[in-house]
Order: C-alpha cells, then sequence, then structure tokens
C-alpha cells in the first residue's frame, strides 16, 4: 500500500511541476506543489486568475500529465497507467465539473447528464433513470428533455455539475461550480456537494474565485504563481 492510501488519503502530490510551451516561451504552471487531500473533505483551491489553480486539478483528474513529481489518486499513479486503464480509472473513480460546461449540443440534459453512466457500461433505461434523478437533486426536474441552447448559463452549469455526480465518483473536481449561478441555487449546490464529501470514501476539490462558498470548505489552498503558498484547515 502507498503512502497516499494510508490514513484517508484521496490525493497525494509531491514536488509537481508543470511547464506549458507556448512556442515563443515557456510557462511555468506548477513549481513543485505539495498537497494532501483526504477522503471525508472538501478542499477549496484559491488565489488569482493563472496562478496554476486549473492546471493542478487538471493533473489531478489525470486530465493533464505533470512534467515531474508524483500525483498520486486513491493510490494511483495516473501517469503510468497506459492510456485505455487511465480512461476505465477516470471513469468510474472521478467526475469532472468543467468551467465551460462541456455540454454536447445535440444531446438533452437527461442525455448529458446520462454519459458516464453509459460509459461504464450501464444500460440506457437505467442511465436515464438515475441521471433524472441526480438532475432533479440540482433543481432541473422539470428541464430533462432541454437542449442546452434551451438552458441558461447557471442551468447548465447544473447538468454539468448533475453529470460530474451520477456516476457516484470516489473523487470529485469542480472548476467554479458556482461562477454562474445565484445565491440561492450556488448555496443549494454547495450542500449537495458537502453532503457527498462527508462519505469517508470520497473527496471533493473545488477551484473557485466565489468567496461567498468558503465556508463549506474543510481546507482551503491559497495558490500564487504556481505555488501553494498557504494551506489552512477550515473544519468546514
Amino acid at each position: 500500500m502507498t503512502e497516499a492510501n494510508q490514513g484517508g488519503l484521496a490525493v497525494h502530490c509531491r514536488g509537481v511541476y508543470k511547464t506549458y510551451d507556448t512556442g515563443d516561451q515557456k510557462v511555468v504552471a506548477l513549481r513543485g506543489v505539495d498537497l494532501d487531500i483526504h477522503t471525508g473533505m472538501l478542499m477549496m483551491l484559491v488565489g488569482p486568475s493563472g496562478c496554476g489553480k486549473t492546471t493542478l486539478i487538471s493533473v489531478i483528474a489525470g486530465i493533464l500529465d505533470q512534467d515531474t513529481g508524483l500525483c498520486e489518486v486513491f493510490g494511483q499513479d495516473l501517469v503510468h497507467l497506459k492510456q485505455k486503464d487511465r480512461l476505465r480509472f477516470r471513469a468510474r473513480n472521478i467526475g469532472f465539473v468543467f468551467q465551460a460546461y462541456n455540454l454536447l449540443p445535440t444531446l438533452t440534459a437527461v442525455e448529458n447528464a446520462s454519459i458516464p453512466l453509459i460509459i461504464n457500461g450501464y444500460r440506457r433505461q437505467d442511465a436515464t433513470r438515475r441521471a433524472a434523478e441526480m438532475l432533479d437533486r440540482v433543481g432541473l426536474g422539470e428541464r430533462l428533455d432541454s437542449l442546452p441552447s434551451q438552458l441558461s448559463g447557471g442551468q447548465q452549469q447544473r447538468v454539468a455539475i448533475a453529470r460530474a455526480l451520477v456516476h457516484d465518483p470516489r473523487l470529485i473536481v469542480c472548476d467554479e461550480p458556482t461562477s454562474a449561478l445565484d445565491h440561492e441555487t450556488g448555496h443549494r449546490i454547495m450542500e449537495l456537494l458537502k453532503t457527498i464529501a462527508l462519505d469517508a470514501h470520497k473527496a471533493l476539490v473545488i477551484v473557485t474565485h466565489d468567496a461567498r462558498i468558503f465556508e463549506f470548505a474543510d481546507g482551503i489552498a491559497q495558490m500564487d504563481d504556481g505555488h501553494i503558498v498557504k494551506l489552512t484547515e477550515t473544519h468546514g
């Protein structure tokens, strides 16, 4: 058993560096990040735009590979998995809420939300039923058959959140999940996410600029210039 699996660690990062080659210059996005996220925890990453928050959650979720350093999710180093095994691990264990929503425009809300279940082998009827239940939990029970173009930005964001949660992943990664939501709706979504975070086998990591939701955090990692400069346990 690796260190990351001891003591209920969901995420274990040590010395993580990531550089983007833009052609004209290299941009260092992460500079030796160390971070542990325990199961049963809602961790928020905060800091100015461009400080490395989205890059870090993309590395954690296996969307990007770090250049150097270690990043394990439930004891698994995704960098060393074959592509098909990495996709399988992510499909079963990780839910990602993209800031741009990434909904498929030709699919209805319930069809978009059911995608992770279809990928994981659920029958379409069962996937649709579970997706409808999750959409109801985020307040969209009356909009199951709506296309993304027929939904407001906030409603699209809630479809994206339902899609990230529907397959019951162990790690939920969210990039600005409340940015398009009014205070009441954002509070309700955070209560849902917080309830999930109380599960001893799950963890959440949220990138946010929204100070209204800081109260829900169990820990806040302040980032700047590719570093975590301050880590605070809030016991939210």
